[in-house]
C-alpha cells in the first residue's frame, strides 16, 4: 500500500483564516440570513470518539486514505479533544449501508459517493455526477460558491444527516470492456457496472446497468458475471487489476466527468458538539475535498502513462455516434427523473443554471486556452 508522506498545508494564519469561513459556511448555511447568529458554545473538559464507515475498502488508496487523513487533522486540530475511528466498507457495516447507519445515529460520520443512495433519494445523484454535465472544477464551484451545498443541506435534512464536499475524481475513464464497441449494437445485452445516472443511460441505451461494491468489481468482471465496468480512473483501475482481465479501455468517462464524493455527519450529534469543534470537522472536511482531487489527479497522470507504455489492453476512444447516442439518452434520462420528482426538478434547475453560466464564460477561459493547446 502506497503511503503519502503528511504535510502541513496550512499555515497558522491560513488556518485561522479556513476556519473562520468554514464555521460560518457548517454553522449559518442552514439559517436565514437575517436571523442572529447564536453566541459561540465551547467546552474543553469534555472528549468525543467517533465511528467513521466510508464505502471504500479499507485503507484504499487516496479515497480511504484521505478519509485516515481527515481524522488525523481532527484530531491534531482540536488537540485531542476530537478523534475520529475511520472504517472501511464491511469492517463496520456493509459498503451501501453507510448512509443508513449515519442517519440513524449508530455511527457519526460516513464518507462515500451521493449516487449510491439513488434508489432512496434520486435527487442526490445530482451532487454527485451528470453524464455529460460539469467537470470537477465546475462542480466544485457550484457547490461551494454557486449555492449547491445549500440544497445538498436541504435534500438531507430529512435523514437527519448534514452533507459536505469530500473530494472529487475528476473525469473518470469510460470502462474496461470484454468486447469492442464499434456502435450501439455492440452495446446492446451487455452487462457493465455502472451506477448512477450513468446507469440508468446505459440500460436505455440497451445494455444492464448493474450496481456492486468495490470489492466485488475484479472477480465479476473475470467470471463474467459482468461484461464491462467503469470504476474511476487509471490510478485506482490499474491498482484493481482490471488490466489483467478486459481487453479494452475506453474513454471518456462521458458518465462522470468530474463526480463529488461526500463527508456526511449525523446532524444532531454534529450540533451538540461545541462551536469550535464543528468549525474544525468542517474544516477537515474542505481540506478533504482538495487533497483527495489533487491526489487523484497527478496519479491517474502517471498511472495512464504506465497502463500505455506495458501495451497489456487496447485503449480506444469511444465512436462519436456512441457518444453522441449516449449524450442523447442522457438528456431523456434527466428529463425522465426531473418530471416525475420534484425534489430533483428543483436541484437539477439550480445545476443547469449554474452550468450554462459557467460555460458562458469559459468560452472565453478554458475553452479557448485548451483549443489553443490543440491547434
Amino acid at each position: 500500500m502506497r503511503k503519502f508522506k503528511r504535510r502541513d498545508f496550512l499555515t497558522k494564519s491560513s488556518a485561522a483564516a479556513l476556519t473562520v469561513s468554514s464555521a460560518v459556511i457548517a454553522g449559518c448555511s442552514a439559517q436565514k440570513k437575517e436571523e442572529k447568529r447564536e453566541a459561540p458554545y465551547l467546552n474543553f473538559n469534555q472528549n468525543y470518539r467517533w465511528k467513521m464507515a466510508t464505502t471504500w475498502a479499507p485503507n484504499f488508496p487516496i479515497l480511504g486514505e484521505g478519509c485516515n487523513q481527515f481524522a488525523n487533522w481532527i484530531k491534531e486540530m482540536s488537540g485531542g479533544r476530537m478523534e475520529v475511528r475511520v472504517y472501511g466498507g464491511g469492517e463496520l457495516v456493509p459498503a451501501l449501508e453507510v448512509f443508513d447507519a449515519v442517519s440513524n445515529g449508530a455511527i457519526e460520520l460516513g464518507h462515500g459517493a451521493s449516487y449510491y443512495w439513488a434508489g432512496k433519494i434520486p435527487a442526490a445523484q445530482f451532487f454527485s455526477s451528470v453524464p455529460f454535465g460539469m467537470n470537477a472544477q465546475e462542480m466544485n464551484d457550484w457547490l461551494i460558491g454557486g449555492g449547491g451545498v445549500e440544497l445538498w443541506q436541504q435534500t438531507y435534512q430529512p435523514y437527519d444527516l448534514f452533507p459536505f464536499p469530500g473530494g472529487n475524481t475528476g473525469v473518470q475513464m469510460g470502462g474496461w470492456f470484454n468486447k469492442a464497441i464499434n456502435s450501439m449494437a455492440d452495446i446492446q445485452g451487455l452487462k457493465m457496472r455502472i451506477p448512477g445516472i450513468g446507469g440508468k443511460v446505459f440500460t436505455k441505451a440497451g445494455g444492464t446497468a448493474v450496481l456492486s461494491a468495490g470489492g466485488e468489481i475484479y472477480t465479476n468482471l473475470e467470471r463474467g458475471v459482468i461484461d464491462a465496468t467503469e470504476w474511476i480512473g487509471p490510478y485506482h483501475d490499474y491498482i484493481m487489476g482490471f488490466q489483467e482481465v478486459a481487453q479494452y479501455y475506453y474513454y471518456p468517462g462521458w458518465h462522470e466527468p468530474g463526480t463529488a464524493l461526500e463527508l456526511f455527519v449525523n446532524r444532531p450529534k454534529y450540533d451538540e458538539l461545541p462551536s469550535d469543534l464543528r468549525a474544525i470537522v468542517a474544516t477537515a472536511a474542505y481540506r478533504l475535498n482538495t487533497w483527495i482531487f489533487t491526489q487523484a489527479e497527478h496519479m491517474n497522470s502517471v498511472y495512464m502513462q504506465k497502463i500505455i507504455e506495458e501495451g497489456k489492453v487496447e485503449i480506444r476512444k469511444f465512436p462519436d455516434d456512441v457518444l453522441a447516442t449516449f449524450k442523447k439518452f442522457s438528456k431523456e434520462t434527466v428529463y425522465e427523473l426531473t418530471g416525475s420528482d420534484e425534489k430533483s426538478r428543483k436541484i437539477y434547475e439550480a445545476y443547469l443554471s449554474f452550468y450554462q453560466q459557467i460555460a458562458r464564460y469559459s468560452k472565453y477561459t478554458e475553452k479557448i486556452y485548451y483549443s489553443t493547446l490543440s491547434s
